[in-house]
């Protein structure tokens, strides 16, 4: 037992030196500034790229917006565009189809004057827009936005289609009551061999 006590206290004495040796060699704590400097110098860095990223989101802001703009009056354009081209296949159909109308001979003359009437509303209606679309487009117009202003085109453009659609099933109605008229004529007066 004796043995055992001792080689107990042996390894407890080798344990707690080994354990001291270890804590002294540590010593005092010494400041080394080179890391704080460096940690300042990682934070300019930071700043710096923080800066240069604020100016790239704002770059990239206002860069949309140009988009956007542009877009927006490109849009315009080709509703401008588009209104344009109904109007002018508007004036194209009434000054061919109503001449031809007019000059039939199966149109009465007391209808002359419900016909002309019937396209000219239509294109009193495409001029006025015409001239509202002008005022739309001009910069202080009701100072709208880009988007209202194209809403406003957009229903324009919708509004002259349906004045070629309108224009187009007039002249099919008076071609059919041409051709209705001409079918009655000639059978009216058709030679009878019987």
């Amino acid at each position: 037992m004796n043995r055992l006590k001792t080689r107990t206290f042996i390894v407890s004495v080798v344990l707690l030196i080994s354990m001291c040796a270890n804590s002294s060699a540590q010593g005092l704590p010494v400041y080394d500034n080179s890391n704080f400097i460096s940690l300042v110098k990682q934070l300019f860095e930071s700043a710096k790229q923080t800066a240069e990223m604020i100016k790239t989101v704002q770059f990239l802001q206002d860069a949309k917006e140009a988009i956007e703009k542009v877009n927006n009056a490109v849009q315009q354009y080709e509703a401008v565009k588009e209104i344009n081209a109904n109007n002018e296949a508007l004036v194209t159909m009434v000054r061919n189809d109503l001449r031809e109308i007019l000059n039939s001979p199966y149109i009465h003359p007391h209808e002359i004057d419900a016909i002309s009437n019937a396209f000219n509303s239509i294109i009193d209606g495409a001029l006025n827009n015409l001239e509202f679309m002008q005022q739309v487009l001009s910069n202080d117009f009701l100072k709208m936005t880009d988007a209202e202003r194209l809403a406003i085109l957009e229903s324009h453009r919708d509004e002259s289609k349906k004045m070629v659609a309108d224009i187009t099933l007039k002249n099919k109605r008076y071609q059919l009551i041409i051709s209705f008229r001409e079918m009655q004529d000639r059978i009216d007066h058709r030679e009878t061999n019987y």
